[in-house]
C-alpha cells in the first residue's frame, strides 16, 4: 500500500440506504463493483484493497482484460480466498466498454459503480453514490469527486458539454483566454465544487454508479469504443433518454491515472479514434456529419501529439 487513500471506515447503520441492510445477510447483492484491469501496475493491489474495505460491497467483479502473470496470478489467488470477488479472463483484450459490459452481466448487484483499477475509493464514497441514485428519474447516474494524490480536482472529474465547437476552444485554451467564449470551456475543475448534488452535462468515468435497470436501459456502455470517450457518450444517451448526470461532490475518490503499462501514444490514439466517432454520433443532418468526418484526422493528430510533447518536454526539463 502506498498510503495515498485514506482508510476505509465503517458507517453507522442508520447512514446506509435502506435496501442495503440485508446484503451482509445472505439476500441479494446490494453493490456490485465492476473494475476493468489491463496492464494496470502497481496501483492494482491498492484500489482492489480499497475496494473490499468498504462495507458497502458486496461483490468486486474483476474483468482481466490483459494482466502480467504475476498480477494475473495474483487476481486468480485473490478470488480463491474471497467469495465476494468474482474474475472474469480469458477474453483477452476487448477494450474497456466490452469490458465493463462483461463486468455488468456478471454482477449480481442491483447498484452497479464502474471503478477504475487506479482509483482508490474514500471513506463514505459507496454510501454517497448508492444513496443519490436512488429516488431518481430513471435512467440516471450519478458520479464522484475524483482527486488527484495532492487531493486537488482531477480535470475531467466534471465537464460541460463535448462538441466539436466546445473540444476546439478547450484544447487551444480560447476558452479561458476570451472572456467571450468561456461558454465554451468543456472542464469545470477549475469552478467552485458545489456543496450539495449538482446536475452536470458529464462527469468521470473512473468512478460512478447507476442501477442495473438503468444501465440496461440505455444498453450500457457503447463498444464500439475500444478505449476512452465511451464515459462521455454514455452520459449524454442518459440524457438524451430524459435521465440525469450528477455530480457528488462528496463521494471522493483518489485517482492517479497514466499508472497502465501500455503506450501513452497507444492510449491518446484510441482516446482521438472514441472523440471522432462521438461527434459522428451527435451529428445531425448533413453539415454537421460531414464537419465530424473531417475533424477525424485532426482530433486523432492531436491526441497522438499530446503524449510527444509531454516526453519533450520532460526531457527539455
Amino acid at each position: 500500500m502506498n498510503g495515498i487513500a485514506a482508510p476505509i471506515v465503517a458507517l453507522e447503520s442508520a447512514e446506509l440506504p435502506e435496501f442495503l441492510h440485508a446484503g451482509a445477510a445472505g439476500s441479494p447483492v446490494g453493490v456490485s463493483v465492476v473494475m476493468v484491469v489491463y496492464m494496470t501496475g502497481a496501483a492494482l493491489e491498492e484500489s482492489v484493497a480499497c475496494a473490499l474495505k468498504d462495507p458497502l460491497v458486496d461483490e468486486l467483479v474483476i474483468v482481466d482484460n490483459g494482466s502480467t502473470p504475476a498480477e494475473a496470478a495474483g487476481l486468480r489467488a485473490l478470488a480463491e480466498r474471497d467469495p465476494r470477488v468474482v474474475l472474469v479472463a480469458g477474453q483477452g483484450n476487448v477494450g474497456f466498454a466490452k469490458g465493463a459490459n462483461l463486468g455488468a452481466r456478471t454482477a449480481k448487484g442491483e447498484i452497479l459503480v464502474f471503478l477504475n483499477p487506479d482509483a482508490f475509493l474514500q471513506a463514505g464514497c459507496i454510501a454517497a453514490l448508492s444513496r443519490e441514485i436512488v429516488g431518481r428519474p430513471a435512467p440516471s447516474i450519478v458520479g464522484g469527486r475524483v482527486l488527484n494524490a495532492d487531493l486537488t480536482e482531477q480535470r475531467g472529474a466534471r465537464r460541460g458539454e463535448i462538441t466539436p465547437m466546445s473540444a476546439l476552444m478547450s484544447l487551444t485554451r480560447l476558452a479561458q483566454r476570451v472572456p467571450a467564449w468561456r461558454r465554451y470551456e468543456v472542464h469545470w475543475e477549475g469552478e467552485v465544487s458545489p456543496d450539495e448534488v449538482a446536475a452536470v452535462p458529464t462527469i468521470s468515468g473512473a468512478c460512478f454508479c447507476m442501477r442495473r435497470e438503468d444501465f440496461d436501459a440505455v444498453d450500457g456502455f457503447d463498444e464500439k469504443y475500444f478505449l476512452h470517450v465511451e464515459d462521455v457518450d454514455l452520459c449524454w444517451r442518459v440524457r438524451r433518454q430524459g435521465g440525469l448526470v450528477l455530480f457528488h461532490p462528496k463521494a471522493e475518490v483518489i485517482h492517479l491515472g497514466h499508472t497502465s503499462l501500455t503506450s501513452p501514444i497507444r492510449v491518446e490514439f484510441h482516446k482521438g479514434v472514441g472523440l471522432a466517432r462521438y461527434f459522428r454520433k451527435r451529428a445531425v443532418g448533413v453539415t454537421q456529419r460531414v464537419v465530424a468526418w473531417l475533424l477525424l484526422p485532426v482530433v486523432v493528430g492531436a491526441a497522438i501529439v499530446r503524449p510527444l510533447l509531454w516526453r519533450f518536454r520532460g526531457r527539455a526539463g
